[in-house]
């Protein structure tokens, strides 16, 4: 994992971020004190929070879903960038990361526009497809356990109206991907995503070198 863009030295980086970034205080906020947890390294890259508003923007979304919260700043800054009237479905399984986030959705005043699930995110999926809401989500993003990537991805493509986006985050792993010598499970689960997704003709498709790689699936 990586919390900033791959492949950029720190020189470029920061000129990056000085030309480009506009985070909002409340997301350095969070940012700063998740960068003191110990699982630190799950944090998005800010200027990648920044792509993922600015996506929500262009495609007029209003009803979101994000698999894998963390401290929360992936679905603070969707928050941020939907209209008043919009909703983030968050999934996640641990309270005690999510705490921080509900800490900072509050300050932000954009609460009561994320309904957080507390529970294995394939129910939550499934539940909502239960529930008639397939075809009725603008956008989907994938940050959590890799070996289940497969599954997320198909239940969010079922919940996706056509026009909608999926972002899938982590897809280039460090580099790992590329690595024939790296045979864990993560890593195998996160290349299989990459090659279906490639021959996936549901979607319109783009990998962009963005934090830890970022696939945009748009849903035909």
């Amino acid at each position: 994992m990586s919390n900033q863009t791959l492949g950029l030295d720190t020189q470029l980086y920061n000129y990056l971020q000085s030309v480009s970034l506009r985070e909002p205080e409340i997301l350095t906020q969070l940012r700063q004190e998740t960068a003191q947890h110990p699982m630190a390294q799950m944090q998005i890259a800010p200027d990648q929070g920044q792509f993922m508003a600015l996506l929500v923007q262009l495609i007029g979304a209003k009803k979101t879903l994000e698999v894998g919260v963390f401290t929360g700043y992936s679905s603070l800054v969707v928050a941020l960038a939907l209209p008043p009237e919009g909703k983030v479905v968050a999934c996640d399984v641990s309270e005690e990361y999510t705490n921080i986030a509900r800490r900072y959705w509050q300050q932000a005043g954009v609460a009561g526009k994320i309904d957080l699930h507390i529970a294995p995110a394939q129910e939550t999926l499934k539940s909502l497809l239960a529930e008639g809401q397939a075809g009725t989500f603008d956008f989907a993003f994938i940050d959590a356990d890799k070996s289940n990537y497969e599954i997320y991805y198909e239940l969010a493509l079922e919940l996706l109206r056509p026009g909608g986006l999926i972002i899938v985050d982590n897809v280039l792993w460090s580099g790992r991907v590329a690595d024939p010598q790296v045979q864990d499970n993560r890593t195998n689960a996160i290349r299989s995503l990459n090659q279906k997704l490639h021959q996936d003709q549901r979607v319109t498709l783009s990998l962009v070198p963005i934090g830890d790689g970022l696939t945009l699936a748009l849903k035909r």
